[in-house]
């Protein structure tokens, strides 16, 4: 009997232990980040004002350099057919990090081309998240590896990364030699290939970037590269002198917990506060806390036309989409136009201001790019860029449904119910 007792007293103290642990490690997850802006970010001056630009300059890191030349890539065919004819050509050092790099058909063809690389001599080196490249197969690793490509996962699941396992790279940066750049919203996998012609095949943009903005780009990939590996890449195979390659200005900043997060959410809010004419954002995971609906309803208010497109039906997340649509009362009330993407998953994350100043990258409008993942922007301020990037928003928008407010605020008690309930939860999804 008293063995009895005994056994159950250790149970008991082993069931706390391990309750006990489990909510910090928890607690742990959720406060992830640093403190994010909880005030209005005043409207000073607009983003053609020199004042906009030394801003930007002082406030996000590596300050806007010019003689750049960024191209965007619209869908998979052409982002994917530049990025391995990029690798293909590759004499000394292959960078790349992304969220997502999954089997089939695409991850296979990359994995072909990095391995013949790396083969060839070529430095290769790819880190990829372990969570969001989970449908990775083991054999392609072992591919990559025999090849000589150095592999390794972000934040594994292992006991001394618990704590910080909400933490992932969401970043998307591939650099070749040193000297071109991509960059955007496009993971590697099977749904982004095609040019979004069907369900199947996802709506997204990335970025070909040349000129001295891609030091800045390889400086972000070395960030992470160390933080994983303890190695430190250098020397001119990784980091050439670059000569001018256009007439554009461009920085490229990151983020990530506990090294200035609010930095993203920052650069979006006084992007915004600047705005005197037109704003127009495409976000594949739009869930705006207070603050930041705060500003884009004083930027309509200012007379600013404010224009978003956002997933459809047609989501890898419902759970997102409803919770998005939890908060878009206010915003409609103040006259912001909201669309919908109708034919298939629209990835897509650009904002372009006045026409002028334009944000690309893998930083989604919500409070996970904004305090829990390590992200990386392309910042562009060059006004025939951003004319081209307010075409392709015009051809998006041609192919998005309006949500009128009447609509909005009438629509089945059910779906309110459904979206009000993921919208408690939104910080975290």
């Amino acid at each position: 009997m008293r063995r009895g007792k005994i056994s159950y007293k250790w149970l008991l103290v082993g069931f706390t232990f391990v309750a006990t642990t489990l909510a910090v490690l928890l607690i742990a997850n959720l406060t992830l980040g640093d403190k994010r802006i909880d005030q209005r970010v005043a409207a000073l001056y607009p983003v053609s004002d020199a004042q906009f630009r030394r801003s930007m300059n002082v406030l996000f890191g590596p300050p806007l350099v010019g003689g750049n030349r960024v191209q965007p890539l619209v869908n998979g065919d052409r982002i994917f057919g530049d990025m391995l004819k990029a690798i293909r050509g590759a004499r000394e050092t292959i960078t790349f990090e992304s969220y997502i790099y999954w089997s089939g058909d695409t991850g296979a063809a990359f994995t072909r081309a990095l391995a013949e690389r790396a083969r060839a001599g070529v430095k290769v080196h790819l880190l990829f998240d372990a969570l969001g490249s989970g449908k990775i197969d083991d054999q392609a690793v072992k591919e990559m590896k025999a090849a000589g490509v150095e592999v390794e996962r972000y934040n594994p699941w292992r006991w001394d990364t618990l704590a910080r396992i909400n933490n992932r790279t969401h970043r998307k940066i591939m650099v070749v030699d040193g000297r071109v750049g991509y960059t955007g919203g496009a993971g590697i996998a099977d749904e982004w290939s095609g040019n979004a012609q069907d369900a199947q095949h996802w709506r997204d943009t990335h970025f070909r970037v040349e000129g001295p903005v891609v030091a800045q780009m390889q400086a972000a990939f070395m960030e992470n590269w160390i933080e994983v590996t303890g190695h430190v890449l250098h020397g001119d195979a990784y980091f050439p002198e670059l000569a001018r390659a256009g007439g554009q200005a461009g920085q490229f900043i990151v983020t990530s917990p506990g090294g200035g997060s609010e930095s993203m959410q920052l650069m979006y809010l006084m992007s915004i506060a600047a705005a005197a004419k037109s704003i127009k954002l495409e976000a594949a995971y739009f869930l705006p806390d207070e603050v930041e609906i705060r500003t884009l309803v004083e930027a309509a208010k200012r007379g600013v036309r404010v224009q978003i497109i956002v997933p459809g039906k047609q989501t890898d997340s419902p759970a997102v989409r409803r919770a998005s649509r939890s908060t878009w009362g206010e915003l409609l009330q103040a006259g912001i136009e909201i669309y919908e993407y109708q034919p298939t998953f629209f990835h897509c994350k650009v904002m372009i201001v006045d026409e002028l100043w334009v944000s690309v990258g893998s930083t989604n409008f919500d409070d996970r790019s904004f305090s829990v993942n390590d992200e990386a922007n392309l910042n562009v301020y060059d006004r025939e860029f951003a004319l081209a990037q307010a075409r392709i928003f015009a051809d998006d928008l041609a192919q998005a449904k309006r949500i009128a407010y009447e609509d909005w605020k009438n629509r089945p008690w059910t779906e309110k119910l459904w979206e009000n309930t993921m919208g408690l939860v939104r910080s975290q999804l």
